[in-house]
């Protein structure tokens, strides 16, 4: 509307597009209405067969009732439980932030059975009468059955469920300007321990085990494998991925002498000082510093948005701890419900796969008792809920950037093997997850380029223990010559999962103790094993290794097991020590005998020179033996699919990127080396799209009427 002469002037067809506006919100507000009415009809009617059912549970007053004033209780039950929901649940949920996560996961079910309690006492003469552990299962059953209802009819409508989703995963949708509507986003997920051949295999031939992979290969997506670091484990691929350097990182733990402590790179203290460093070697705070998002991951990338982030474990905050996201996502029950389903059935599912391979003798073959199916529970069901859940809410605020781990596959191929029949079916619910992922992204304000990579491999085999019978520990003492104890202590896995559980329950972290200081220090990182002696400052030489305990070197380069050693020598620098007096002098490319790296591919003498260089590198750096025939590695960790050092797949991790992307590296140019090189591919992308962004279309529509994703439709 325009003033002309000091009088109101309508534009043309002014009035029809206002008309057409309110009609459109009146349609809208419709729409809520008989939502609200269907999930209400639907949620009496469960109240109803629930009191048919269950026998400490009743509708009706003590002397009987019609079924007319029984289903008239029944609608004022589910009324005031639906709108004690509503009100009083977010209250709850933030009066519980200070209690750990999966603690609430399961308060959850007793809080709203409460909430059913308080809802039947309201009921008129006393007519709703239920058990409190009965409570507990009619509120649970009631809010799955709402919740589904609620999201059948939100489908019908695309706006609806785009709201939905956004409420779900626990953040408001953000109104994307005009240039972010152009400008697409990029989600980068992560498939934690993925390499390169698994994700070719398992999304090729007929019937393929990753659908939805297969369908983006088939589009047009480019896959390319890359080489890891020496250290090839999530910390110091992550570590490099999201910061753009992992330098001083020779491990996924070590010892440091100067104050005595063990860093351990999935611990969150470990996870904060590591990006700290990282941070201030590169004067830049991350991949994700521009309107970003990291979940379940160790590092943040600089983002501002993060949940079950290591590195922000420990501060303090709801809004910065890592724990954040559970809390959003359990705050509506229904998630708690089915999560907890779910939970239950990988249990089971876990506990008759130990039993089946058990029974069949398969080998090789670790114990899988203990805490170890909780903790495949809480990978493969808890920690993929909540990170696809917080993932759903990121594409539908807009935001810039995503990079999420999903670490499913990676527990399960430790304690399985990489290519055993029980990781086939973590593959397929890491793809579903990437269907839902892709479906959501549909229904985002600017289209998005769907990124897949992978940390590192896994590298299968026998542990070092289990074929020699002894420990990287053992024999070290005993080339020390101390005495080595007749019980055979068990090292146990490393994996990102353990941690992770702990932080969401707010468990102190693990300290790990270390013997007198005359004692070698003996640590394992899958199958690269560290040795230092703390009472030696610095970093012994070969030569005083020799004088102080002359066994030691020769007990280990002649073991079967050991593939390697480094060590740095007073007159000849860093040298490599293999097998029958094999030495690799790495600063003037001298070779005795056979070269011990020879087996590990043509850049593992970069790779190890790279990492003598660190401050914090080991004394002695003991890599296992490997097998180019077979790929099999024996890790010094319980593991039968490893990864940490060199050998086999486990140093082919991989990039899945749709073609609209720039190749990663240029035809007839060497591979991708180093997370840090992955880093600066993820930058370009990036950066491609903020420059190319006028030239961007707007994003085309399948055939469904969603967005596509970068030809993923």
């Amino acid at each position: 509307m325009t003033r002309w002469g000091g009088r109101p002037c309508r534009r043309p067809g002014a009035g029809a597009e206002e008309r057409k506006a309110v009609t459109g919100r009146w349609r809208t507000l419709g729409g809520a209405v008989l939502r609200i009415l269907a999930v209400w009809a639907v949620s009496s009617l469960t109240l109803l067969l629930l009191a048919a059912v269950l026998p400490d549970f009743r509708l009706q007053s003590p002397g009987g009732d019609s079924l007319t004033r029984t289903a008239l209780t029944a609608v004022l039950g589910a009324g005031a439980f639906g709108l004690l929901g509503a009100l009083v649940w977010p209250l709850l949920v933030r009066a519980f932030l200070l209690v750990p996560a999966l603690v609430l996961g399961l308060l959850v079910f007793f809080l709203n059975g409460s909430l059913l309690l308080v809802a039947l006492a309201l009921l008129p003469e006393g007519r709703g009468q239920v058990a409190p552990e009965t409570a507990v299962i009619v509120a649970a059953v009631m809010s799955a059955t709402s919740s589904a209802t609620s999201a059948f009819l939100a489908v019908r409508n695309d706006e609806a469920y785009r709201r939905r989703l956004v409420r779900l995963a626990g953040r408001r949708a953000r109104r994307a300007g005009a240039a972010g509507a152009r400008t697409p986003g990029t989600l980068f997920v992560q498939l934690d321990g993925v390499g390169h051949d698994v994700l070719r295999d398992a999304s090729g031939g007929e019937r393929p085990l990753m659908p939805t992979v297969a369908r983006w290969r088939a589009d047009g997506h480019h896959l390319t494998p890359w080489h890891a670091d020496w250290s090839s484990q999530t910390g110091a691929s992550q570590l490099g991925i999201l910061h753009g350097t992992n330098h001083d990182l020779p491990a996924f733990r070590w010892y440091e002498k100067e104050s005595g402590h063990t860093l351990v790179s999935n611990r969150p203290t470990s996870a904060a000082e590591l990006q700290r460093r990282a941070v201030a070697r590169t004067g830049d705070p991350g991949l994700l510093a521009d309107d970003g998002a990291s979940r379940g991951n160790l590092f943040s990338g600089g983002a501002d948005q993060v949940a079950l982030v290591m590195s922000v474990a420990a501060r303090r905050g709801r809004a910065t701890r890592s724990r954040a996201g559970y809390f959003a996502y359990f705050s509506d029950p229904a998630n708690a419900t089915r999560t907890a389903v779910s939970f239950a059935a990988e249990l089971f599912r876990e506990t008759g796969q130990a039993l089946r391979s058990r029974l069949r003798r398969e080998t090789p073959r670790v114990g899988r008792g203990g805490l170890y199916p909780v903790l495949r529970a809480f990978a493969t069901v808890v920690e993929r809920d909540v990170v696809v859940a917080a993932i759903v809410g990121d594409l539908l605020a807009g935001r810039t950037a995503v990079y999420a781990d999903l670490v499913a596959y990676d527990e399960v191929a430790h304690h399985s093997g990489p290519r055993h029949r029980d990781t086939h079916q973590v593959l397929r619910s890491l793809d579903r997850a990437l269907a839902l992922l892709a479906q959501a992204a549909r229904h985002a304000p600017r289209p998005y380029r769907i990124v897949l990579l992978s940390d590192h491999g896994q590298s299968p085999g026998a542990t070092f223990l289990e074929r020699y019978g002894l420990s990287l520990g053992d024999l070290v003492r005993a080339g020390c010559g101390l005495p080595v104890p007749r019980r055979v202590r068990r090292t146990h896995s490393g994996a990102e999962a353990r941690e992770a559980a702990r932080a969401a329950l707010g468990r102190p972290e693990d300290t790990d103790g270390h013997s007198a200081a005359s004692q070698p220090v003996v640590l394992a990182s899958g199958n690269l094993g560290l040795v230092s002696f703390p009472d030696m400052p610095g970093r012994v030489t070969r030569e005083e290794l020799d004088r102080r305990n002359p066994a030691l070197l020769g007990t280990l380069a002649h073991h079967p097991g050991i593939g390697f050693l480094l060590v740095r020598s007073a007159e000849h620098g860093a040298v490599v020590l293999g097998p029958a007096g094999a030495e690799h002098h790495l600063d003037t490319g001298r070779i005795l005998g056979a070269d011990p790296l020879a087996p590990f591919g043509p850049g593992a003498a970069d790779a190890v020179r790279r990492t003598d260089g660190f401050p914090h590198v080991a004394d002695i750096m003991v890599n296992s033996a490997y097998d180019p025939a077979t790929g099999e590695v024996h890790a010094f960790e319980e593991q039968i699919g490893s990864h940490g050092g060199l050998g086999g797949d486990q140093s082919r991790p991989f990039l899945l990127a749709p073609a609209d992307l720039s190749p990663p590296v240029p035809d007839g140019a060497p591979p991708l080396t180093g997370a840090a090189q992955v880093h600066h591919v993820l930058r370009r992308w990036l950066r491609e799209a903020a420059e190319n962004h006028p030239a961007a279309a707007p994003a085309a529509t399948s055939a469904h009427g969603g967005v596509r994703v970068a030809d993923e439709a």
